[in-house]
């Protein structure tokens, strides 16, 4: 994959549209967190899983759902009262709870190292061991320039 932020560019576009459609809608701040945890911040769960996604792409997600929180457009800027990482925190701790990306791309990617220790006669292990560390434990293992993009996004 030679150019990650065009080739997972189609989940920026899906949340922006998806975004985009709520727009014309009057929300309440609950209804748009509802919004925003529910269905946008589940539609790049699965690639997630897969590929850590660019920092770049990540921020152009997270930038979207805030424009939206607080009612911003292209053609209309609000003031953002807090920064999006402030809205990320628990709600016991003053923010929304609303998922930092990057973090749940990395706890995504550690749940596919835990299913390879964990069920090491799965098809994934067996490949993954075969190719990357045949002789060691994944512990020890490493990410070469000719290993694919899933591996070098698990490690």
């Amino acid at each position: 994959m030679k150019n990650k932020r065009i080739q997972f560019g189609y989940i920026r576009d899906r949340v922006i549209r998806k975004l985009q459609g709520w727009k014309e809608r009057t929300f309440t701040q609950g209804g748009k967190e509802v919004l925003l945890k529910s269905v946008v911040q589940s539609i790049p769960t699965y690639t997630m899983s897969c590929f850590i996604l660019p920092d770049s792409l990540i921020h152009d997600i997270e930038a979207a759902c805030a424009r939206f929180w607080w009612g911003s457009s292209t053609d209309h800027k609000k003031v953002h009262w807090e920064k999006w990482a402030g809205l990320c925190r628990p709600k016991s701790e003053g923010g929304l709870g609303f998922r930092q990306l990057a973090y749940f791309n990395q706890a995504l990617l550690g749940k596919q190292v835990w299913r390879i220790i964990q069920r090491p006669n799965s098809l994934l292990s067996r490949v993954f061991k075969a190719k990357y560390f045949h002789s060691s434990t994944i512990w020890h293992a490493f990410a070469n320039s000719k290993a694919s993009y899933v591996w070098k996004s698990i490690l």
